[in-house]
């Protein structure tokens, strides 16, 4: 995330400064943010800190989650001691003086580094699910398991094998890993909507129909706006 804001950042500005305009599209929740606020991203812990403090969330995940308490209480109260990633990454920073919870949310305040107009697209629940079952099954047939397995072969990163669908892809029959890709994707997406509507001024658009009448309605807005 470090190196992605600036350059995120720089590429904005270029096509700003090019066409007056640019078009941020897709990403995860935290990338977005990233792009479109100035954020203060925590540098890279010290060299030696993620192995001592995994080692002392694996003897004692309990007494690890109380010791964050002690540091960092804002941020022990957001992490649940049974999240060894974050609760260790909340440990890291704490020792370093900073804190995994921001002390202020840029982007639900609405302090952006350019003025800007976020569109968000819906779909009705069961055509949603429709999508899910579609893709999923469309990875399988196009051979996303031995792909996932080669992979895994070829050594992943940590980041990488908890990439939604790895693990279940690898250690799963086909069939299984497409029941438990849905289950999560359908997850995953409750968790995105709930998550975009907290931007302030978001303007939903229809997508249940062409893609072509949902770019004109974003351009309609967006020049008018």
């Amino acid at each position: 995330m470090g190196e992605y804001a600036p350059l995120a950042h720089a590429a904005i500005d270029e096509l700003v400064s090019a066409h007056g305009k640019a078009v941020v599209a897709g990403g995860t929740g935290l990338y977005l943010r990233a792009a479109l606020a100035e954020l203060e991203v925590p540098s890279a812990p010290a060299v030696g800190a993620r192995e001592r403090w995994e080692a002392v969330y694996d003897a004692d995940r309990t007494a690890a989650h109380a010791r964050l308490g002690e540091l960092d209480p804002a941020a022990a109260a957001s992490v649940h001691a049974h999240d060894r990633r974050r609760v260790v990454r909340a440990l890291e920073l704490a020792e370093a003086g900073a804190s995994l919870v921001p002390a202020r949310d840029l982007l639900w305040s609405g302090e952006m580094r350019r003025p800007t107009l976020v569109f968000g697209l819906e779909l009705p629940a069961d055509r949603l699910e429709e999508r899910i079952r579609r893709r999923t099954r469309q990875m399988l047939e196009r051979g996303v398991v031995e792909e996932a397995r080669r992979a895994r072969a070829a050594g992943m990163s940590r980041t990488a094998e908890k990439a939604l669908g790895v693990r279940e892809l690898v250690e799963h029959t086909a069939e299984e890993a497409y029941s438990l890709i849905v289950a999560r994707t359908r997850r995953y997406a409750a968790y995105q909507r709930k998550w975009m509507r907290r931007i302030p001024g978001i303007v939903m658009i229809d997508a249940d129909r062409p893609p072509e009448e949902v770019a004109d309605e974003i351009l309609q807005v967006a020049r008018a706006g």
